[in-house]
């Protein structure tokens, strides 16, 4: 119950306090002090370090933002790019090498943070408490990227939906409940970060100088003695028309970066319309949609009132295929016939991803997971070595009635069997799963 509240207070809770009080606080902050509505610079105490590391770290983490941003805003757009093999290897690989780049330029900061005085004398500390979170925060996404890959694929079905369900104000935390705690603890963090933004340096990212676009040009005029050396009058720079230059190149770079993807969104909004017969079965497959969401919401108000759900007859269980059955935990489910001759459960969610493994077994008793290839032997519940899973598939307990309805045999969770019932007696009793574990 602990882990359950606290997994959906992360996930629903979390993000809407984040988002809240990063809106107050910085209204708050905005009004009551608005002269500190940016990073105070630190370029005149220490500038060497300050240009390794904040021009790796800003780049870095703007193309691991901008990929976050594209896939959350365009999901469809997305997921239809990395369905390509090489487009997804690409997207992976430059995300992991900005990753990585962000990742020197913020440890570079941090040391400089921490070895300078000067500037450790106007560093504070929340400036300490971010710099170590936004350091974990890219590690983490690092480790998710190394350990959980193709995340640009997978998180198209699991994490943008959740954030839209968020976003409209219909969280669903189920899109993501399955996923790694790798993969969760990066989310988490990503919104305590969100909820710091208001009181601390990184409200900076708000105070965007838009007004510089109008203002009138300034003419920058050297005064230094030294300058003047050899020059016979002082260098005036006209700033906005190196800023206009910057301005066009960005926009060419953008126009040649738009060309190759105008096809695709183009045919995102603007392709043709479905025809009849094609709505049709648009239409029919929202229907099929609807009936299946109707059918799990009677199977969890059936696990609600029912202290035992009927999988099957002993007899009627196989020892190389198993039978797909739902737990009390709404999640997938295998039943197998052991060697022993007694009902072998075990769970049927890949602990990888979540993904639902395969009911046959292969020649070595084990099912595989055909979304990153890893083995799990039903005996033990353990993945094969080297397999993106770590942890093993838990088993699940159950009950044996015979024609009374009364329980003459249980298995725990644990692999422990209570009571003594011969391979033949079992055969002719009905398997359930139980709300709890109880004695015979």
């Amino acid at each position: 119950m602990i882990d359950s509240f606290l997994l959906v207070f992360l996930l629903v809770g979390l993000p809407y306090v984040a988002v809240l009080g990063c809106i107050a606080g910085s209204i708050w902050r905005f009004r009551s002090a608005r002269f500190s509505y940016s990073a105070l610079s630190s370029q005149f105490l220490e500038d060497k370090s300050l240009v390794l590391g904040s021009l790796p770290w800003h780049l870095g983490i703007f193309v691991v933002l901008a990929g976050h941003a594209v896939a959350f805003l365009i999901p469809r757009v997305w997921a239809g790019l990395v369905s390509n093999p090489g487009f997804l290897w690409t997207v992976e690989a430059i995300g992991l090498a900005a990753s990585v780049l962000a990742l020197i330029g913020l440890t570079t900061l941090l040391v400089r943070r921490l070895t300078s005085g000067r500037v450790q004398a106007v560093t504070t500390p929340i400036d300490l408490t971010v710099l170590a979170l936004l350091l974990a925060q890219v590690v983490l996404g690092i480790l998710v990227a190394v350990q959980h890959s193709f995340g640009a694929a997978w998180a198209t079905g699991t994490v943008s939906p959740y954030l839209w369900s968020l976003a409209t104000l219909r969280p669903n935390p189920a899109l993501v409940s399955d996923l790694p705690p790798l993969v969760q603890a990066h989310m988490a963090l990503a919104w305590v970060l969100v909820l710091l933004i208001p009181f601390s340096r990184l409200v900076h990212i708000f105070s965007i100088p838009i007004a510089y676009l109008w203002r009138a040009p300034q003419l920058v005029v050297w005064a230094n003695p030294r300058r003047f050396q050899g020059v016979e009058a002082a260098v005036l720079v006209p700033a906005r028309r190196y800023f206009l230059r910057g301005v066009a190149a960005i926009s060419v770079g953008g126009a040649l970066l738009a060309a190759g993807t105008a096809g695709t969104f183009g045919r995102f909004f603007f392709g043709p319309r479905p025809s009849e017969k094609e709505q049709t079965k648009l239409d029919q497959e929202k229907l099929t949609r609807l009936r299946q969401t109707q059918r799990e919401k009677e199977l969890t108000l059936e696990r609600a009132r029912q202290r035992y759900i009927k999988i099957a007859k002993v007899k009627d269980l196989d020892t190389k295929k198993g039978r797909y059955f739902i737990d009390y935990e709404m999640r997938a489910a295998l039943a197998f016939l052991g060697d022993d001759g007694l009902p072998l459960f075990i769970s049927a969610k890949c602990t990888h991803l979540g993904c639902t493994v395969a009911s046959d077994l292969d020649a070595q008793g084990r099912v595989l997971c055909p979304c990153h290839v890893s083995y799990f032997d039903i005996k033990t519940g353990m993945p094969n070595a080297g397999a993106p899973a770590k942890d093993p598939l838990p088993h699940i307990a159950w009950v044996l009635m015979d024609a009374k309805g009364d329980v003459v045999m249980r298995r725990g969770a644990d692999g422990r069997t209570h009571g003594d019932l011969a391979p033949d007696q079992a055969a002719l009793c009905d398997v359930y799963i139980a709300k709890r574990e109880e004695s015979v």
